[in-house]
């Protein structure tokens, strides 16, 4: 395997570890990514040194959360994996599957938190008030996620290439609310979206 796809596969496991994947399934991850074939579990074995049981595990979890699929090859009766490629399908996959997994549970707990420390005289004012913090920025957040998985790929990535100029917007919006103070970027865009 050549130097550099080595050490982007080494590099994605660590990087796995970090957000609580298991190190092995974010490696083959990583080399059906980069793989311009379909692989057999035989060949992620042999390739990455893992062990084949472990393989076994980590692509049912990859198939679980839709980052790889099975696909048949012609001749060969052995399931044989490819990735999801297009990085955006990537990003909500893994999305999804962490909001339904944790921010949809911890959301749920909230409300019930909020719900019964409301009715509780027991619980202070400085932990409802903070009870009730969180939960509007779970709610939020919920919001913007749900926002953004509705807009065509081609919008997000035009809006997450405009970078500072969004903050700009926003700055110069902040400064006088309106009306576009003379002072802001020249490439802030306005409200009515022209730059």
């Amino acid at each position: 395997m050549p130097p550099a796809l080595r050490e982007f596969i080494l590099h994605w496991g660590d990087l796995g570890g970090q957000w609580g994947v298991n190190r092995s399934v974010a490696q083959i991850q990583a080399l059906l990514y980069l793989s311009d074939r379909p692989l057999h579990a035989e060949e992620i074995a042999t390739c990455l040194g893992i062990a084949r049981s472990n393989v076994s595990n980590s692509l049912k979890w990859l198939v679980g959360w839709r980052l790889i699929e099975r696909v048949p090859v012609p001749g060969d009766r052995r399931d044989h994996f490819v990735a999801e490629t297009d990085i955006w399908e990537m990003v909500l996959r893994i999305a999804e599957s962490r909001k339904e997994r944790e921010i949809d549970p911890a959301t749920a707990v909230l409300r019930r938190c909020v719900r019964a420390g409301g009715e509780d005289p027991r619980v202070g004012k400085v932990a409802r008030q903070r009870l009730e913090a969180m939960l509007d920025f779970m709610e939020t957040t919920d919001r913007w996620y749900q926002q953004m998985v509705c807009l065509p790929k081609a919008k997000v990535f035009a809006l997450l290439k405009m970078g500072s100029r969004v903050v700009n917007f926003l700055s110069a919006v902040k400064k006088s609310p309106g009306k576009r103070r003379s002072d802001a970027p020249d490439s802030a865009p306005t409200p009515s979206g022209r730059t």
